[in-house]
C-alpha cells in the first residue's frame, strides 16, 4: 500500500484558463513552504508535473529524493481555450463550456482533452508509482489531484470537480485500499 500525498504547485496569479501553459510559481511565501514540508513525510520521494510550476514547487519542498518529472501529472490540456479567460469562452461557445463542466466525461475543449482522458492517464501513473515506496509525494495540478480523490472515493465525475484544492495544499489518499486521509489541508 502506497500513501500519496498529493501537493498543488504554488500559484501562478493567472485569471485565465491554464493548463498545459508553462507558467511559473508564485513561491514567495516561504512560511508556507516551510509548514508544508514539515508536513509531509521526510523519507518520502518526490515526483512532479514536468511542467515549471510544479517542478518548481517540488524543488522548495528541499533536499528530498526525487523521481523524473513525469507528464502523466500535468494538468488537463485546454487546447484552444489555454489563456483565455472563461468569460471570453462562454461568450463564443456557452453550451460547450457549460457541458465540458458540468458533465464531465468525454467532452473536450477544441484541441485539448476531456476529463476522462485527464483520469485515463493520471490513474495510469498512480498504478505504475503503487508500491514504489510507503509514501509518495506528488506535485501536481489541480485537475490529476481531482482525479485521484475522483477515484479513491469512488465519486462521479460532477462529485469530484465539486472539491477545492487550493495552491500549496495537500490532499493524502491510497488507492489500494482506497482511503481518504485529507483533502485540500493547509499545514
Amino acid at each position: 500500500m502506497t500513501r500519496f500525498w498529493l501537493v498543488r504547485h504554488g500559484p501562478t496569479h493567472a485569471k485565465t484558463m491554464i493548463g498545459w501553459t508553462d507558467l511559473p510559481a508564485d513561491l514567495s511565501d516561504t512560511a508556507a513552504l516551510a509548514r508544508l514540508s514539515a508536513h509531509l513525510p521526510p523519507e518520502a520521494p518526490v515526483i512532479s508535473s514536468d511542467l515549471a510550476r510544479a517542478v518548481a514547487t517540488a524543488d522548495a519542498l528541499g533536499a528530498r529524493q526525487r523521481l523524473p518529472h513525469d507528464p502523466s501529472f500535468r494538468e488537463m490540456h485546454f487546447g484552444q481555450w489555454e489563456t483565455r479567460p472563461f468569460a471570453e469562452i462562454e461568450a463564443e461557445s456557452p453550451e460547450h463550456i457549460r457541458a465540458f463542466w458540468e458533465t464531465p466525461g468525454d467532452i473536450a475543449p477544441p484541441g485539448g482533452e476531456s476529463w476522462t482522458a485527464l483520469t485515463t492517464r493520471t490513474w495510469a501513473a498512480l498504478d505504475r508509482l503503487q508500491g514504489l515506496a510507503p509514501d509518495i509525494i506528488v506535485v501536481a495540478h489541480f485537475g490529476p489531484i481531482v482525479a485521484a480523490l475522483q477515484r479513491a472515493e469512488q465519486l462521479s465525475p460532477e462529485a469530484a470537480f465539486a472539491h477545492r484544492i487550493d495552491n500549496l495544499s495537500v490532499t493524502s489518499l491510497t488507492l489500494a485500499p482506497p482511503k481518504v486521509f485529507s483533502i485540500n489541508h493547509r499545514p
